[in-house]
């Protein structure tokens, strides 16, 4: 199973960054209930990558990225604004989520601002991680 896992997380960080945008896209057309949905799936499938992250490295540890020269710094200067945004990520989400679902809508529309663009971000960065790792 720890073989494929690098390309499952990959996966789930692409799906969840399509629940992040359809989510958006559904509260920016008031649709406020599959609002919701959406956006704990979101949650859900970012959870399952964060046990699949954590289980892969903990079997094999970190992996180095291969690559010399320009590549190479380019694949360090997005893996260090990714793992230093991906650290807030759970924290934001969580306060996000719950404030969304208590209907704070006001103190959740005020974080949800800076969680949304940071998460997307995480998200995309994850795969573009995992396809210069793995496929360059």
């Amino acid at each position: 199973m720890t073989p494929v896992l690098p390309s499952i997380n990959a996966a789930l960080n692409a799906t969840a960054a399509v629940l992040l945008a359809w989510g958006y896209s559904l509260i920016r057309r008031g649709r406020v209930r599959t609002h919701r949905k959406v956006m704990t799936a979101a949650f859900a499938v970012s959870c399952l990558f964060l046990v699949g992250y954590l289980t892969y490295h903990y079997r094999v540890g970190s992996v180095r990225f291969p690559g010399t020269g320009a590549i190479r710094t380019v694949y360090l200067s997005i893996l260090a604004t990714h793992t230093i945004l991906a650290a807030a990520v759970p924290v934001l989400a969580i306060i996000t989520l719950r404030r969304g679902l208590a209907a704070r809508y006001d103190k959740h529309r005020r974080i949800a601002r800076w969680t949304l663009p940071i998460w997307m971000y995480v998200s995309v960065t994850g795969v573009v991680v995992y396809v210069m790792l793995y496929h360059l």
